[in-house]
């Protein structure tokens, strides 16, 4: 029977860190956990409190993913870790990053590893009030019903203010950006070899809520 049995794991992407739990998919029992910290974010490195700015590096992420997922495994056996049939994902949103053309961030890319306006634009950096305020302005003046389904109004929080604030006031990074991706979507795109802006799936509530999206 135990050679049956299947595992999940489950990665939880905090504001300070990864936390990864394998889950036995018939009983719903925890089996181990892991948990690792973003060394850049626990440094204080690329955020302005004072400026609402809080960005978070790509390489935080990937980092502590897999060791948050080595700490986990370490506590299984063998079979155990042999019966692992999927991975799930969980992100705080709207967490966007401008990327290339293959859908990476642009903080990946060497010239721009230590610029925040490349990095993932996290939950709560309010940089982008002004252009909130465009949008919501540009909406109510047009008379369009962009707002139905987002509460009437739109958030500095959200994707489309970030993107527009980066482009409005960072040209090198307006430059080199081809498209823009959520931390949700890019993580199992990551993970799965399909991160083309034209191909990589997206989450419904990420493209619905927070980029106003509706079929």
């Amino acid at each position: 029977m135990e050679s049956n049995k299947k595992y999940v794991i489950g990665l939880d992407f905090g504001t300070d860190s990864c936390r990864a739990l394998v889950v036995d998919t018939y009983t719903g029992r925890e089996m181990a956990t892991g948990v690792s910290f973003y060394p850049r974010w626990k440094a204080g490195l690329y955020c302005d409190a004072h400026n609402n700015r809080y960005r978070q590096h790509p390489l935080d992420y990937i980092e502590s993913m897999t060791e948050a997922v080595h700490i986990a495994l370490s506590d299984l056996k063998e079979e155990e870790i042999a019966s692992i049939c999927g991975l799930c994902f969980d992100t705080t949103g709207s967490t966007p990053a401008l990327t290339d053309k293959a859908g990476m961030p642009l903080a990946l890319c060497p010239e721009f590893a230590e610029e925040p306006d490349a990095m993932f634009i996290l939950w709560k950096d309010h940089t982008a009030v002004r252009e909130a305020e465009q949008i919501n302005a540009l909406i109510n003046k047009r008379n369009l019903d962009y707002l139905l389904y987002e509460g009437g109004t739109y958030s500095s929080e959200w994707v489309w203010s970030k993107v527009l604030h980066i482009t409005n006031t960072n040209v090198a990074i307006k430059d080199a950006a081809y498209a823009w991706v959520e931390h949700c979507d890019w993580m199992t795109g990551l993970v799965t070899g399909n991160t083309i802006p034209e191909q990589i799936f997206r989450s419904r509530c990420a493209a619905g809520h927070k980029a106003m999206w509706h079929a």
